[in-house]
This record gives C-alpha cells, sequence and structure tokens, in this order.
C-alpha cells in the first residue's frame, strides 16, 4: 500500500509539474494583440476534421478520448482501450468546393500507454491559371495541396492524471511554390469523482518554428538593360508564424441511471492571431448507442454581420449511432454526423466511422 501511495504521489507530481511546463509555454502563445490578428498563416491547423467532436463545436476538450483527440487536447489518446481506426470527410463551407478529409489510427501500448498517426488534407479542385497579361485565365489549371501528419504518444500517470505530445508537419504548396513546416501539441487530461463524471483539461496547440514559402514561383525572370542576356531573381517570401492556441475545458457526466446521460461541457480558447473564444455544448447518450449534441461559440461581436471575425456564426449540432460488436460488446462501430452554422457560405457538413476494438 505504501509502494502504491509512493508511485501515485510521483506520477501527481510528474503531471503537476507537466501542467506548470504547458502553463509556461503558453504565456507567448497569449503575448498577441489585435493588431497580429489574421497575420498568421496554415490555417487548416485550425479545423477541426472530426465530426464527432464538431458536433457541439470541440466544448468537450475534457472528455475527448481516442483518436479524435489528436486534434481538441491529445492527452485523451491515452484513453484508447484497444485500437480505434476512424475516417472522417467534410463538406467545408458548404458551396465553396472545399473538402476536408482526415484518417486516424490510436494503438492501445502496454498498460497506460498508447501511439497514434493522424492525417489531414484539404482538396480545393482545379483553379484557373492566371497572369498579369491575362488576367481571365484560359492557360489551363492547377492545384492547391494542403496537408498535415501527426504522430503522437499519450500516457497515463494515473487513474486520475493522463498526458500527451504530439509532433505534427504541416505542408502547404502548388505546382510552384512550397511550405513546410514542424509544430507541437501537448495535453493534459484529469478525471476526478466517484465515477469518472467530472472532468478538467489544458492543452496548448500548433507551437512551432515560422513557416516561408519558395520554389520557382518565387522568381521572376526579365532581360538585362543591354536586353542580351535574360536574369532571373529570385524574391524571398515573408515569414509566417503559425496559429497557436491554449484551451482549457471542463465537463461533468450526469448519469440518469443506467440508461441515459446528460454531459454539459465548456472551453475556453485563447488565440494568438484571432478573438478568444468561449464554446458551451451539452451531449445526451442512451444506453452508450444513440448519442445527440449540440453547442453555440460565442465570441466578441459574433452576432454582428458587419463586426464578426469569423465565418461561424455560433450554432453547431451532431449525432452519433454506435453499433456494439464482440463477446463482452465492448468493440463498436459508429457513425458520427455533424452540422456547424456559417455566414457566409451553408454551413460545415461533417460525417466520420469509427471501429474501437
Amino acid at each position: 500500500m505504501k509502494t502504491m501511495m509512493q508511485r501515485t504521489t510521483s506520477a501527481s507530481r510528474q503531471a503537476l509539474g507537466s501542467a506548470v511546463l504547458l502553463t509556461l509555454l503558453a504565456l507567448p502563445a497569449r503575448a498577441g494583440n489585435p493588431d497580429r490578428a489574421g497575420s498568421a498563416g496554415a490555417a487548416q491547423l485550425l479545423i477541426n476534421p472530426w465530426a464527432r467532436s464538431a458536433g457541439w463545436g470541440l466544448a468537450n476538450t475534457a472528455a475527448l478520448r481516442g483518436v479524435e483527440s489528436m486534434f481538441g487536447n491529445v492527452a485523451g489518446l491515452a484513453h484508447t482501450r484497444r485500437t480505434e481506426v476512424a475516417f472522417s470527410t467534410s463538406r467545408w463551407l458548404e458551396g465553396s468546393g472545399v473538402t476536408v478529409n482526415s484518417f486516424g489510427l490510436g494503438q492501445r501500448v502496454g498498460s497506460t500507454g498508447a501511439l497514434g498517426i493522424s492525417v489531414m488534407s484539404m482538396g480545393f479542385g482545379e483553379l484557373p491559371v492566371t497572369t498579369t497579361d491575362q488576367p481571365e485565365g484560359g492557360l489551363g489549371n492547377f492545384r492547391v495541396s494542403y496537408a498535415n501528419i501527426g504522430v503522437a504518444y499519450a500516457k497515463g500517470f494515473s487513474n486520475s492524471i493522463y498526458g500527451g505530445l504530439l509532433i505534427r508537419v504541416v505542408s502547404e504548396s502548388i505546382a510552384d511554390a512550397r511550405a513546410s513546416g514542424v509544430c507541437f501539441d501537448a495535453g493534459i487530461n484529469y478525471i476526478t469523482g466517484e465515477r469518472d463524471q467530472v472532468r478538467f483539461a489544458i492543452a496548448l496547440k500548433n507551437v512551432g518554428p515560422t513557416m516561408r514559402f519558395d520554389g520557382d514561383g518565387m522568381a521572376v525572370q526579365g532581360l538585362l538593360v543591354s536586353g542580351s542576356d535574360q536574369l532571373t531573381l529570385a524574391n524571398r517570401s515573408q515569414k509566417f508564424e503559425l496559429p497557436s492556441m491554449l484551451s482549457i475545458g471542463g465537463s461533468y457526466d450526469f448519469k440518469l441511471g443506467e440508461m441515459h446521460r446528460l454531459t454539459p461541457a465548456l472551453s475556453f480558447f485563447s488565440n494568438s492571431f484571432t478573438r478568444d473564444q468561449f464554446v458551451l455544448g451539452v451531449e445526451y447518450a442512451f444506453r452508450r448507442i444513440f448519442h445527440l449534441r449540440g453547442g453555440y461559440l460565442w465570441e466578441e461581436n459574433i452576432t454582428s454581420d458587419e463586426d464578426r471575425a469569423t465565418v461561424f456564426t455560433g450554432p453547431s449540432g451532431g449525432l452519433s449511432v454506435d453499433l456494439p460488436f464482440g463477446k463482452e460488446k465492448q468493440s463498436a462501430i459508429a457513425v458520427d454526423y455533424a452540422y456547424r452554422a456559417t455566414n457566409p457560405f451553408s454551413g460545415v457538413h461533417q460525417i466520420g466511422i469509427r471501429v474501437s476494438l
């Protein structure tokens, strides 16, 4: 018993140290000011590609589990039971022609750890090539490629404290210009209560060095004054920072008998390059099979069409159907759907499939 108490105390100290370090790292992320709004790049890092958590606007940062945790709070990956595979596709800003596809894999490692990999890509369709001489096009089409790949590890330090770290490689390119970089996510998850019904979390996302575009598309060709020789000038693009963000969240499970659960959740997002946000959400679950959820995102002036700084207008909703199988009904196949209201465009529609073994 004494040895177990010592181990628990040691794990708690390690997790507390990690939380303090995470908070210290978050201080530079909060050092932004309104003058920097919109000046970051790699905005794809702020897109939640997963339908289950998008249904309540990512209010559930403290209740995330499995593969989807690699976007909201990587510490939740430690709750992977054995193996989880997930795929999700999104019609991003319906009417824009943009699609988002994501794939994730989580695998239990040992008794307290889990490894995960996530891949997200964006498709913009074919865009017309234009030049200053031919602004109307007619020169063919080109494609834009946005993608990021993350590798994560999460671990349970005790029955209450979990932590995780993710490394993500980011890539953005067209035919003759490319930018690539790397960033880090870290998170802490704390669970307490007689039935583990109380959850708190803190996560830091998208912390990394600046990125810059380079390639043949940044070069300009011309003739010398003499007109006899051709000269190629390579322009250096301005470096841009990543959209770092700090999130703090909490949730509480109300167990309404053996068949019903109601979970309210609240998360706060401190963005370095845009306005801070609060997301309030609630999820109802029936027999761990049917899940209905909704959320509302709030930031300054979000109700004003003129002063709103985001395309989202606030409301979101979604549902999931989990079909358990196996001897103990611990494994499941699930279908998730989410909708987020936007203006302009006709919202964001997301659908996903998960298999948990």
